[in-house]
């Protein structure tokens, strides 16, 4: 389920329209980084950027603060926008960039508003008590429109995954960059994908070095079977973390909003917007 909706929640990330948004607020849109931690961290209000690094992890926290403005602080690039304002026009970008992408029949059919209808039931399901992103997203008063409600509650869900995500890189004792270089030891993305997370040579080799101390990587860097393990034993908690929403919405409800996703699933795939190398481990891991 994670793989067949992350992409329609990732749409907002590369849309031509969702960059047009930004702009409009006043992000450069030159790079996707601006636009992408205002989308992302609006849910929270302003957090600043020591919040934002916390909640995302994975980012080294001297890129966040690159992108991400002080509270009441604000620059060309990353203006201290009114989060009230980002989250209206976040909506806005997710409206247009589905009806290009998906297109106006399928934004309009009822088999994606049945679509709607079972993922909110699930994202209604998901504990967000200790899962700040997930919290915040649920928070939010649901729209009226069908495509958007698919697209808040593929939000919710991946959110709520991907906090349950992090607790589990925590209780296996990866730091932010070392869960970044164990996992691309496991193949789930070439080194320089994970580049764009913001770690210097420096910090990605001192990792390196401590993951190869504690049994994780071998000398050459390649991972160990004590590291594949590891890494298996994340994305099993994940997986055992991310399951109630589903339990919740049972086996026929998933397996039919999986058939319903499809095509959808297919348009955002086909849309060349998104990479097809990621950082997430799509379709590798």
């Amino acid at each position: 389920m994670w793989h067949l909706l992350e992409p329609l929640h990732a749409l907002l990330y590369y849309a031509p329209e969702a960059f047009d948004e930004a702009a409009a607020l006043g992000y450069d849109t030159a790079e996707r980084w601006p636009s992408y931690f205002a989308w992302r961290s609006a849910p929270l209000g302003a957090p600043g950027p020591a919040g934002v690094a916390s909640a995302f992890y994975s980012f080294s926290p001297a890129m966040v603060a690159r992108y991400v403005p002080a509270v009441g602080e604000g620059s060309g690039e990353v203006p201290a926008a009114d989060p009230a304002a980002v989250l209206a026009a976040r909506l806005r970008a997710v409206d247009r960039t589905y009806r290009a992408v998906l297109g106006e029949d399928t934004v309009k059919s009822p088999e994606l508003a049945e679509a709607a209808a079972l993922a909110r039931r699930a994202a209604e399901a998901a504990g967000t008590a200790g899962r700040p992103l997930a919290a915040a997203n649920a928070a939010l008063p649901w729209p009226e429109a069908p495509h958007l409600v698919l697209w808040q509650a593929a939000t919710i869900l991946r959110e709520h995954r991907g906090d349950g995500h992090l607790a589990a890189l925590l209780v296996a004792g990866l730091d932010p960059v070392e869960a970044l270089v164990s996992f691309a030891a496991i193949g789930a993305a070439p080194e320089p994908v994970f580049e764009s997370r913001g770690w210097s040579a420096a910090e990605w080799a001192a990792a390196r070095e401590r993951l190869t101390a504690r049994g994780v990587l071998d000398a050459e860097g390649a991972v160990t079977d004590e590291g594949r393990a590891l890494r298996a034993e994340v994305e099993l908690r994940t997986d055992e973390l991310a399951a109630a929403p589903w339990v919740a919405l049972g086996p026929e409800d998933t397996a039919r909003l999986a058939e319903l996703l499809g095509g959808p699933w297919l348009s955002a795939i086909g849309s060349g917007l998104l990479p097809a190398d990621n950082t997430l481990g799509i379709g590798k891991v």
